[in-house]
């Protein structure tokens, strides 16, 4: 088996350890002579997979005991509806920042349930950029402050947290979730789909904050509602078994690593590998973000011509390097680097890069 340098923005590669692991214990999980796909939900095999995984999130990420994890379905799209179904009730209004095409979507879902207030909008620029934490001056009676931490598709994120006083912050955090050290009792919600740097598709992970789960509206349907959840500790109904145990897995092996501090030196390593040999190619390559904005997950650039980039794209796929068109609606080229790429991927890419660059510069 050759396996590829995948660069994918999510779902997105997997530890290799990981997969090979969940291989053997497929069929037979731990000699039940049944695969983990086939047990009950309430089995102890799967309660003491669903616990550790919890736990291990919580350890690796730094949060607080006053914070309620949730491992739920719907991917992030339904967080985009569940936090103002939750939070938007009573009249009352909340802040959006909009950086990019994941923040919109999250807004436009969000004026459908309330009122909604946008602090910043990037579109002038074209998302190229953020302001500085301290220019953010959400309204102090909003129900929160929506924040987007990293754009996969913009390739731009976050690097500081604005001072909000009693508007909690709620982000989105899907694409660079456990890739740093955080702050996370400065937030009152924190969602994330698993599929980047978490383990597969199928999970979602909120950490929500026990003072704001009591502000949550008490008349939404039963799945809807974050203090349903909350109070059957995720097992309301049948959660995604096999994401959630390919996700321990996956913390498991972010644990024996080095942890969060490893995950947060990984990323400025491959990123400055890519970044590097954006910026020393004298115009060849271009990345449209400002140097201060630009994201660890998601290194974005554009080459000279649309026809030049497809070269790119395809010569890179023939040396064992995939996934590295850009998103559909900016076009361009992508390079997703999560936790599972190892530096040897994004020196690869770089190396690459550079040799396409003298080839045909």
């Amino acid at each position: 088996m050759s396996r590829i340098y995948n660069f994918n923005p999510g779902p997105a590669t997997l530890p290799l350890p990981v997969l090979e692991r969940a291989g053997r214990e497929l069929t037979d999980y731990r000699q039940k002579g049944m695969s983990i796909l086939e047990m009950s939900h309430r089995s102890p095999e799967y309660s003491q997979v669903h616990k550790e995984a919890m736990e291990l999130f919580k350890k690796l990420q730094g949060v607080p005991k006053n914070f309620k994890l949730l491992f739920l379905g719907g991917g992030t799209t339904l967080q985009f509806s569940m936090v103002p179904l939750n939070l938007l009730h009573g009249g009352k209004s909340c802040d959006y920042v909009l950086s990019g095409a994941w923040a919109k979507k999250a807004y436009a879902d969000a004026r459908k349930v309330g009122k909604v207030n946008v602090v910043f909008d990037g579109e002038a620029d074209n998302y190229a950029s953020l302001p500085e934490p301290d220019e953010l001056r959400p309204d102090p009676r909003a129900a929160y402050l929506h924040m987007t931490s990293n754009e996969t598709i913009g390739g731009i994120q976050w690097r500081d947290w604005p001072e909000t006083g009693g508007v909690p912050i709620v982000c989105d955090m899907s694409s660079d979730i456990l890739s740093r050290r955080l702050p996370v009792d400065k937030f009152g919600i924190i969602y994330a789909g698993a599929q980047k740097n978490l383990g597969p598709s199928g999970v979602t992970v909120v950490a929500i904050r026990d003072d704001i789960l009591d502000r949550c509206a008490e008349d939404l349907t039963a799945y809807l509602s974050y203090r349903t959840h909350a109070k059957k500790d995720s097992l309301y109904n049948t959660p995604p078994v096999f994401a959630v145990y390919l996700m321990k897995l996956t913390l498991e092996w972010v644990e024996e690593n080095g942890g969060i501090q490893a995950a947060e030196r990984w990323a400025r390593e491959r990123s400055a590998l890519v970044y590097d040999a954006i910026d020393e190619s004298d115009g060849f390559y271009k990345s449209p973000v400002l140097e201060k904005n630009r994201s660890k997950m998601n290194v974005v650039f554009r080459l000279g011509s649309e026809e030049l980039e497809a070269r790119f794209i395809q010569a890179a796929a023939d040396q064992g390097m995939g996934g590295l068109k850009g998103h559909r609606s900016v076009g361009g080229c992508r390079a997703s680097m999560y936790n599972a790429m190892p530096i040897e991927g994004a020196r690869a890419l770089s190396d690459f890069m550079r040799a396409f660059a003298k080839k045909n510069g």
